[in-house]
């Protein structure tokens, strides 16, 4: 089956065609480094790498690029407002933004360009657009005339008119129409600037990624994406302004990633009461629980975020940290530090069951990501593969003395394909964060005394004190595990 992707410029989903055989570029919008970052700010990066997971896997040479806007409105108005220059503040929050990324395992980005780094390549297409009739200078700025641009709207599926009934548009006596936007402003007093043929000033925000994409992808590349609230104006103005000047096709497909939202409310820097920073999330949560949330669903649909709804995702992978354990305990191997195919190809059963039942689930998780990406189909199908697996164990006695004879080489060859799925997804990329702090080892060994202490309660029929001490250690966080090899102990994340 062919990947196949909904386009928003089409509205149809179609089977992935890309503009030079075997290779992909796909840009996507990054943010406007003015303040750090949110969870809001990293559903597009998470999409996206795990989008570029699965096409390397599929065989296909992935260049991904995401930009950060470093010259703004927005950047400026903050910049002064902490009494700092627009480069320092940029630098700050980016570096910030980029340490949520590492945090998440997004570790696909091949190309991070600043708008900043691009200015002659802006400059250049503005004259451009300037002499083909599709942009006018006007008392130090620079607009892009929407009314000769027949097309204009063929993103959102609307007439112009439409478009600007709903939208917020910065009037002016420089435009002659108010759907002009802005290639480029006159820059005012204190406010970052570069010399051009109409004065100096900065770029607009549309231009700026123009500027990047062609330059690092080319003028007509494969996928271009972001949240569906850039759909206009930003990613219609990008589609106007670049084919004006170009006279090609832009991106062939235009991916938009649904809102995050909290309580039903759109997560924006807008509505403060909404924003919950990364820096928190990421000290309270382990980074698999926030990317499980943000690939519980498909990418289109909206994803509301909640504590409870983290809890739940939480519980829902302490399935899998659980049979790691398990695995570990059994084979004496690391599933962390497992090995798996990482190109697509036919799965062998060899006449096994369980290779059987793990190869179906395998071939629904393949099918989900084919269907545009759908990483919540994805994941369940992963959450379906753990009780099989763990069945499969418990049938062939494997926590025994006499496991069933070539069992345990089944079971690695079925965590094989659970490794390489899992993979595909960016999860379980690492153990989990120590949670027992710099004395885990002091720690264990206490453990290990109180199960002693607890076993030989057992032996002399004192069940109720044996009950409190497992009892008390479940109030830590601590769950106790009886098998027949003896007592084993994990500490839980707590979501």
């Amino acid at each position: 089956m062919s990947i196949r992707l909904y386009n928003t410029l089409t509205q149809t989903k179609a089977p992935l065609q890309t503009v030079e055989p075997g290779r992909v570029g796909m840009y996507l919008c990054g943010p406007t480094v003015y303040s750090p970052s949110h969870i809001g700010h990293m559903v597009g990066p998470v999409v996206f790498d795990t989008i570029k997971r699965y096409l390397a896997y599929n065989g296909y040479a992935v260049t991904w690029v995401v930009n950060i806007t470093d010259v703004d409105d927005k950047l400026i108005a903050q910049a002064q407002k902490d009494g700092t220059n627009v480069k320092d503040l940029a630098e700050r929050v980016t570096a910030d933004y980029v340490a949520c990324l590492k945090a998440l395992g997004v570790d696909g980005i091949d190309k991070m360009p600043r708008a900043t780094e691009h200015i002659d390549e802006i400059k250049a297409i503005t004259q451009g657009l300037i002499d083909k009739g599709y942009a006018y200078a006007s008392g130090g700025d620079v607009y892009f005339d929407v009314a000769k641009d027949a097309d204009y709207g063929k993103l959102s599926h609307r007439q112009v008119e439409e478009l600007l009934a709903g939208a917020r548009i910065e009037p002016t006596e420089k435009k002659r129409h108010p759907g002009d936007f802005a290639l480029w402003k006159g820059s005012k007093p204190g406010e970052p600037t570069w010399e051009s043929p109409w004065g100096p000033g900065r770029p607009g925000w549309h231009i700026e990624c123009s500027a990047m994409c062609m330059k690092l992808l080319g003028e007509h590349f494969d996928i271009h994406g972001g949240g569906i609230d850039l759909v206009f104006p930003h990613h219609e103005n990008e589609i106007a302004q670049s084919e004006s000047y170009t006279g090609k096709p832009f991106a062939t497909y235009w991916l938009h990633m649904g809102l995050l939202t909290k309580e039903g409310r759109k997560i924006s820097k807008s509505d403060p009461e909404t924003i919950v920073l990364m820096s928190d999330l990421l000290a309270k949560h382990e980074a698999d629980t926030l990317r499980g949330l943000l690939l519980s669903s498909h990418y289109r649909r909206p994803t509301d975020y909640s504590n409870d709804r983290l809890a739940e995702v939480a519980r829902g992978l302490l399935a899998f940290r659980n049979f790691f354990d398990r695995y570990q305990r059994l084979t004496g191997q690391s599933y962390y530090d497992m090995t798996p195919p990482t190109k697509r190809h036919d799965l062998e059963s060899a006449g096994s069951k369980l290779l059987e039942e793990v190869g179906e689930l395998r071939e629904r998780f393949l099918e989900a990501m084919d269907d545009d990406f759908n990483t919540g189909g994805a994941l369940g199908k992963l959450h379906e593969m753990i009780p099989v697996l763990n069945r499969f164990a418990d049938a062939s006695r494997l926590d025994g003395p006499d496991p069933v004879p070539g069992a345990i080489d089944e079971l690695k060859a079925g965590t094989v394909v659970l490794k390489e799925l899992t993979n595909l997804l960016g999860l379980f990329q690492a153990p989990p964060k120590a949670m027992m702090g710099p004395d885990s080892g002091l720690t264990g060994g206490l453990l290990d005394l109180l199960i002693e202490l607890r076993a030989t309660l057992r032996k002399e029929k004192n069940f109720a004190l044996a009950d409190r001490v497992r009892a008390r250690l479940g109030e830590l966080g601590v769950t106790l595990e009886d098998r027949p090899g003896g007592t084993g102990w994990k500490v839980e994340a707590k979501p």
